[in-house]
C-alpha cells in the first residue's frame, strides 16, 4: 500500500509516519503545504491512499483538488469537524479527529482495503447528511444528570469547567470545585459538547473555555492551562493541539 501524509505540522506527521510504521506501512512522501502537494501530484504516480490534513499553512486542502485530479483515496486527519460534509463529497474513506487514536486509525485503514477490494465508494447516512448540513446548535447538552446516593442532581453545562478521563472512567469538575463521574466516555462528549464552549486540549482533558484563568508556555512547545478552581493535576495543551487551541481561543 503507497500512502502519502499531508500534514503542516511537522510533529504530528513525524508521530502519523511512527504510527503507521508500527502496523507495517511506510509512506512514500510527507507534504506540508497545497503548494508542495500541488507540484509532489504533477511530478508523481499517485498513491493508493493519502492521509490528509484540512487545514495547510497555505490553505485548505480542498485547493490541491482545484489544481489537481487527485486519484487517490483519502482519510481526513483533522481538528475541525465543520469540514465534515466538504470532506464526505469528496469521498474521503474516513475522517479521523485530532489527536488521532491508533485503533482508530487501524480502522480507517481496514475500511480502505475493505473499499479498496471491493471497489465501492464512501457511503453516508442520511441521517450523518443530514446532521452535518444542518446542525442544530441547540442539540448540544445543557445540563448533567448525576447520581448521589439515591438521589439524581442536574448539573448546568455551563458550570463544568472541565471533563477528563481518570482510571477509565469519565469524571467533570464544576466552579465548585466538585467532582462528578458520569456514564460518557470524552468520545461520545465530542456531539455532546458546543465547540464553541469546550475544547479537547489532550486525550485526557476538555476544558471550558469561561473556565480558563491562565495559559502558561510549557515544555515542548506545548501550553499549560489553570483554570479557575480545578487543580487536581496539571492540565497540558498536547503539542498537536496547540495551533487548534490558539485558533479556537481567537
Amino acid at each position: 500500500m503507497k500512502v502519502v501524509i499531508i500534514e503542516d505540522e511537522k510533529p504530528a506527521a513525524r508521530r502519523l509516519s511512527r504510527m503507521l510504521n508500527e502496523i507495517g506501512i511506510q509512506p512514500i512522501a510527507m507534504l506540508h503545504s497545497v503548494e508542495e502537494a500541488v507540484n509532489w501530484f504533477t511530478d508523481n504516480e499517485h498513491p493508493d491512499l493519502l492521509l490528509l490534513d484540512i487545514q495547510l499553512s497555505d490553505g485548505l486542502s480542498f485547493e490541491i483538488f482545484d489544481e489537481i485530479e487527485v486519484k487517490s483515496a483519502i482519510i481526513f486527519t483533522t481538528a475541525y469537524d465543520e469540514y465534515a460534509l466538504k470532506a464526505f463529497k469528496l469521498n474521503s474513506v474516513d475522517y479521523l479527529l485530532k489527536p488521532i487514536d491508533a485503533d482508530e486509525l487501524k480502522n480507517a485503514l481496514h475500511k480502505f482495503k475493505e473499499i479498496h477490494t471491493t471497489k465501492k465508494l464512501n457511503t453516508i447516512t442520511n441521517q450523518q447528511l443530514k446532521e452535518l448540513i444542518f446542525p442544530n446548535t441547540n442539540s448540544y447538552k445543557k445540563r448533567f444528570t448525576v447520581k448521589i446516593g439515591q438521589h439524581l442532581k442536574l448539573i448546568s453545562t455551563s458550570s463544568i469547567e472541565c471533563f477528563y478521563s481518570e482510571n477509565k472512567a469519565t469524571y467533570f469538575s464544576t466552579n465548585t470545585n466538585r467532582n462528578y463521574l458520569i456514564d460518557s466516555t470524552l468520545e461520545e462528549l465530542e456531539t455532546q459538547l458546543s465547540p464553541d464552549l469546550f475544547f479537547r486540549v489532550s486525550r485526557k482533558y476538555y476544558v471550558n473555555i469561561n473556565a480558563i484563568k491562565d495559559i502558561i508556555s510549557y515544555t515542548n512547545s506545548r501550553l499549560k492551562i489553570m483554570l479557575n478552581t480545578y487543580n487536581e493535576s496539571e492540565i497540558i495543551v498536547s503539542r498537536e493541539r496547540v495551533k487548534d487551541f490558539k485558533n479556537w481561543i481567537g
